[in-house]
């Protein structure tokens, strides 16, 4: 299994890049943002490798969050990798985890190929992965971000108000961001 790519980008468009690996070329699938982010001749990718019977795909991401979104999403009946790099070439990480937090149904619709059915069954899969995503926006405080939320869930909170009170927090360490969304969620 191929995890991740580095080398010099051959020829790039928005929907894939050709990197050559030590002399050998690989076609790799790339989101519209990850395009718009590759800069220079060199490029690291970690990268989700697909085996099917007629092919075997490569599609590529500059952020491990990224590659975690699309990974789950390839997971949900349904959806395949051309819907799950859509969705992940219309909105960030982040930007889908509050998505899919705020349950935003036509947020969902308005990726290409995806109708209200195919919307409901993705906000229901991924119900409790919108933690995960916005925290991942900012990798630094990920670790503290991750442990916050588990300890604030130990006390019986609910995954969506963990998460509210968690995005409008401005702490960097778990301690503090604990105290700070236990004010918060004293309002929610």
């Amino acid at each position: 299994m191929i995890v991740g790519l580095r080398g010099k980008i051959l020829y790039k468009e928005p929907s894939f890049v050709h990197i050559d690996v030590n002399g050998v070329v690989y076609e790799v699938f790339i989101s519209l943002g990850s395009f718009s982010a590759l800069g220079g001749d060199e490029v690291k990718l970690f990268t989700s490798h697909i085996i099917r019977e007629d092919a075997q795909l490569l599609y590529g991401f500059l952020e491990i969050s990224e590659k975690k979104l699309f990974e789950r999403l390839i997971k949900i009946n349904g959806v395949g990798p051309k819907v799950a790099m859509a969705i992940c070439s219309t909105y960030t990480p982040a930007q889908f985890g509050v998505v899919i937090n705020n349950k935003d149904i036509n947020g969902v619709k308005k990726v290409p190929g995806i109708g209200p059915k195919n919307a409901g069954r993705i906000l229901v899969e991924l119900s409790g992965f919108d933690v995960e995503l916005v925290a991942s926006q900012n990798e630094p405080l990920n670790q503290a971000y991750n442990q916050a939320s588990e300890a604030l869930e130990s006390l019986g909170f609910k995954k969506e108000k963990i998460l509210k009170a968690l995005s409008e927090c401005s702490s960097n360490d778990t301690a503090s961001l604990v105290k700070e969304a236990l004010r918060l969620l004293k309002t929610i």
